[in-house]
This record gives C-alpha cells, sequence and structure tokens, in this order.
C-alpha cells in the first residue's frame, strides 16, 4: 500500500473552503479529513472530534511545548493546531488527507512534508465575501471586519500554492478541487514498482 498524499487548503475567511473540503471528503473514495484541534468555541453545528477537536489554552499550549503539532497559529485570537501523531497515522495508512488550515499553517507544513500539495480558495469577490460573511450571523460586526481586513493579506499568498480555485459556483468548485486530487494520484511517481513487475 503506497502512503497517502497531503492536500493543503487555504482560504480567506469565507470564502467556502471548510464547506467544499466537507463535501469532497463524502465524493471522493479514500479521503480523510485532518481534524484540527482549537481553542475557539464551537460554532452552532458542529460536532466535536469530527469538525474541531475544542481544547482550552492552557491544553493547547502544553501540546505545543511537547512539540505534538506540526504546525499551528494564532487566528482572529484562537489557537489552531495540526497534530503531527494524526497526520502520520493517515498517511501511513494510505489515506489522502485534507488539511483545512490557513495561510501561517500552509508555510509551517511546507517546511515538514515538502510533497504536499497546495491548493488556494479564493472568493469570486471581496464584495461577495463580505456578503457571505455577514451571512453566517455568527460574527460580530468587529470580528468579520477584522477577517475581511486579514483577507487582503492571505490573498496575497496565493502564489506560494500550487492551485488556485475561485469558488463562485459550488458544484463547479467542487468538481476543480476533485479533479486536482485525482490526478494527483495519478503521477507516475505514485505506482508501485513492484505492481508494474507482477502485471
Amino acid at each position: 500500500m503506497n502512503k497517502g498524499s497531503i492536500f493543503i487548503v487555504s482560504a480567506p475567511s469565507g470564502a467556502g473552503k471548510t464547506t467544499m473540503c466537507k463535501q469532497i471528503i463524502r465524493i471522493v473514495d479514500n479521503v480523510k479529513p485532518s481534524v484540527s484541534f482549537t481553542t475557539r468555541p464551537p460554532r452552532v453545528g458542529e460536532v466535536p472530534d469530527e469538525d474541531y477537536c475544542f481544547i482550552s489554552e492552557a491544553e493547547f499550549r502544553t501540546m505545543t511545548e511537547r512539540g505534538d503539532f506540526v504546525e499551528w497559529a494564532i487566528v482572529h485570537g484562537n489557537f489552531y493546531g495540526t497534530s503531527r501523531l494524526k497526520l502520520q497515522e493517515l498517511i501511513s495508512a494510505g489515506y489522502d488527507v485534507l488539511l483545512d488550515i490557513d495561510t501561517q499553517g500552509a508555510r509551517q507544513i511546507r517546511k515538514a512534508f515538502n510533497n504536499g500539495v497546495y491548493i488556494f480558495i479564493l472568493p469570486p469577490s471581496m464584495m461577495e465575501l463580505k456578503h457571505r460573511l455577514e451571512g453566517r450571523m455568527s460574527n460580530s460586526v468587529e470580528d468579520m471586519n477584522r477577517r475581511l481586513e486579514r483577507a487582503v493579506d492571505e490573498i496575497k499568498e496565493y502564489y506560494i500554492y500550487d492551485y488556485v480555485i475561485v469558488n463562485d459556483i459550488l458544484e463547479n468548485s467542487l468538481k476543480k478541487l476533485e479533479a486536482i486530487i485525482i490526478a494527483e494520484r495519478l503521477r507516475s511517481s505514485k505506482i508501485d514498482p513492484k505492481w508494474i513487475e507482477n502485471n
């Protein structure tokens, strides 16, 4: 069994990356999510240990000191981190792992995994991004403005990614993300030489 690949998906808050990641996991077989640890409170409808592992700031700091995270960052005042152990277990088991992380985390992942596939999700426009954030009804005006300001800086990071998808129509965006995953699986480097010899 070949090891799986890591697909790093980043986007400004409200661009739709979390929705896309959840959908693609249902559409494409053998893809598992990387469930991040976070200190932020759960949003309505989020399931602990499925959407995020919700922990206290003290617990998070302890894990950071132990080196448990392959990447971690402070985003909008909250801590987020990816478990090194959980990630390695999934890859070794042959699963492709989808990481829904911000640009800070993506830069850290690059240092740890040089063969990751980096995908950036863009909103159709800043006006549409603002509209989507307003539609959440879970963000204060101050929080929304902070996210919009941060979005400008995050969008400037698009060039460090391998692929860019403009999420205008969700169905079309999902097809593009699925195509990227399938294309990466078909790389010649993914073929087991023993399989070629035996067949």
